[in-house]
């Protein structure tokens, strides 16, 4: 699978807790603290990306067009996303939150548009 399609099934997966869809779907949260520990930190054979890095995550994320939202943008309308969020941001996380119009939980036809520039 190629990175976006990787990004797509770990935030339909229930394993995760360190990244989830926010903003009606639009957006892709990380609580980076946990992401580094839970998915950047796997061993090999259950490694998910082919790094561990986290700096080099964010650039294979730029590299297929995801743009950094800064903090204050509106946030989930929906309740657990809320939540999610709130709970991770007083534990003095930091949540980064990430976009791509070609990358749309409503929309998973447009998936075959999120291209490495």
């Amino acid at each position: 699978l190629c990175f976006p399609q990787k990004l797509w099934k770990i935030l339909e997966s229930d394993q995760f807790r360190s990244i989830w869809w926010s903003a009606g779907g639009k957006c892709v949260a990380i609580y980076e603290e946990l992401f580094k520990e839970e998915v950047l930190g796997r061993e090999r054979r259950l490694r998910v990306f082919g790094t561990q890095n986290m700096k080099s995550f964010l650039r294979q994320l730029n590299a297929y067009g995801f743009t950094k939202l800064p903090n204050d943008f509106q946030r989930s309308a929906s309740l657990p996303e809320f939540l999610a969020e709130e709970a991770a941001a007083s534990s003095y996380s930091k949540i980064l939150y990430y976009y791509n119009p070609y990358f749309n939980r409503e929309h998973p036809e447009l998936l075959q548009r999120c291209r490495r520039s």
